[in-house]
């Protein structure tokens, strides 16, 4: 993960005095930036322009019609050099770092001792949004999506919250019933009262629910990160993701989506991959049961979907065994992932109208499993981690009578940035794993509908050598 070379905070300003210097557009920005705050404007111009006197006379700022001085910092915590002059605006900066005034330099972030964000104003909510200097612009444009998304009326549930501090230290005690009593408030009857302007209602709500017993009972969600890339992670799962006291997470989860839970979070890899496994079955129902009776809420964070081969039901007759409440929160499953990645549809009219999801260990025996007899009619099969057993797949369809022509897509890391598309027709499969370069997890697609796959940029599943060998 990319390091950070300014820490964002935000600087106390009410009553305090802040400075801005500038005549022009740059400080008359400024200028309306800060009335948003309880500070004290103090702005030093010799010549100012309409701009910034109109701007100075509605924010109730101090006006200074003389040049720059370093005299103008006493009394200041924060100061702005606006001058839209290099020269002039660097002795400003030189000045305030005398005097131990942190200082921006508008334009010039290598003057700055800080950066200002784009700022999202929902007092006593504030959102800033900061590229470090890099890119303003895209600053202000994520700052107009964000406004778009956040109710003017959430601040009032933020001064709900404050209102309610003192009262809910003295009740609750502190620690995890106090924590759960926030984030119910936030998200229930009380956040939908006070966004809708009914503070009394929304405080005789809070009152209520600090009243009842605290619930510190353990909770378990089997949750689907989905496939691989972050955008394919459910809302639900994001925001259950901010509640978890634990992380339990497989290897194939992308620590991008780990960092989603709470940072004071308690992360543990249970990661199984093939022929390595860093805790059996029965060691994670333990550790799931063993959170949870100690009052936990724990996220049982499985690749794909949790109730596609992640062994979800395992995991909740154990729960359900131990009395423990659970839910299940679905995620993308890789078949789908890599269908879409493929352009490939699953069912089509007059095609295909049914879809089987298999493993191709199924056919470790040699008994044909139901699913091949459903392919022979044609259903759509997505195989499951099958890249090792990719040839004897091939061989066992082939030999119940399933055309050696069929279409095949084989998708790799499916979603992700390192994604490889592999498309063939089943006489190509079993060069699958003979493929040095595939090493991720691979989803096989084998079905007559995906003739009619949209062209994707693929590579084939054989070399065209070996196709045409095996063709002849």
């Amino acid at each position: 993960m990319a390091r950070l070379t300014s820490f964002p905070a935000f600087h106390k300003v009410a009553g305090r005095i802040v400075l801005i210097v500038g005549p022009g557009s740059a400080a008359a920005a400024k200028v309306r930036l800060l009335s948003e705050t309880e500070a004290r404007l103090r702005v030093v111009a010799e010549a100012p322009g309409a701009e910034l006197l109109a701007d100075a006379e509605r924010a109730g700022a101090e006006l200074i019609h003389e040049p720059f001085a370093p005299q103008h910092l006493e009394g200041a915590v924060l100061a702005f050099a606006a001058t839209e002059d290099e020269a002039a605006d660097r002795g400003i900066a030189e000045a305030a770092r005398a005097a131990r005034v942190p200082v921006n330099v508008v334009d010039r972030p290598d003057l700055c001792d800080f950066i200002t964000p784009a700022l999202v104003n929902r007092a006593p909510l504030a959102v800033a949004i900061g590229t470090e200097g890099a890119a303003p612009v895209l600053a202000r444009h994520l700052r107009a999506k964000i406004e778009a998304s956040l109710a003017p009326e959430l601040g009032r549930l933020a001064s709900l919250a404050e209102n309610l501090r003192a009262t809910v230290a003295r009740v609750l005690p502190g620690g995890e019933a106090r924590r759960r009593f926030w984030a119910a408030l936030f998200d229930g009857p009380v956040a939908a009262r006070a966004l809708a302007g009914d503070a009394a209602g929304a405080r005789a709500e809070a009152i209520r629910m600090m009243a009842a017993e605290p619930d510190v009972a353990g909770f378990v969600w089997l949750v689907g990160a989905g496939p691989g890339a972050i955008d394919l992670l459910t809302l639900r799962a994001q925001r259950i993701l901010q509640e978890a006291d634990v992380i339990v997470h497989d290897s194939l989860v992308p620590s991008e989506v780990i960092a989603m839970g709470r940072r004071d979070a308690e992360r543990i890899s249970v990661g199984k991959r093939k022929g390595r496994h860093e805790a059996t079955q029965a060691e994670i129902c333990d550790i799931l049961v063993r959170e949870a009776r100690a009052g936990r809420r724990i996220v049982r964070l499985k690749s794909g979907d949790p109730m596609v081969f992640g062994r979800a039901g395992e995991e909740m007759a154990a729960l359900a065994a131990a009395g423990i409440p659970h839910e299940i929160v679905p995620g993308v499953t890789a078949a789908f992932a890599a269908a879409a990645s493929a352009k490939a549809p699953l069912t089509l009219r007059g095609v295909s109208s049914s879809l089987v999801f298999a493993t191709g260990h199924d056919l470790d025996g040699r008994t044909l499993p139901d699913w091949a007899g459903l392919a022979l009619g044609g259903a759509t099969v997505a195989v499951y981690m099958g890249r090792s057993v990719a040839g004897a797949v091939a061989e066992r369809l082939v030999e119940a009578g399933l055309s050696p022509s069929t279409p095949v897509a084989a998708v790799e890391n499916a979603s992700r940035a390192d994604e490889t598309i592999l498309t063939g027709t089943l006489r190509d499969l079993p060069a699958l794993a003979e493929r040095g370069d595939v090493t991720g997890p691979v989803l096989i697609l084998i079905g007559r509908a995906l003739a009619e796959s949209e062209h994707v940029a693929a590579s084939p599943l054989a070399p065209e050598a070996a196709r045409n060998t095996a063709a002849a």
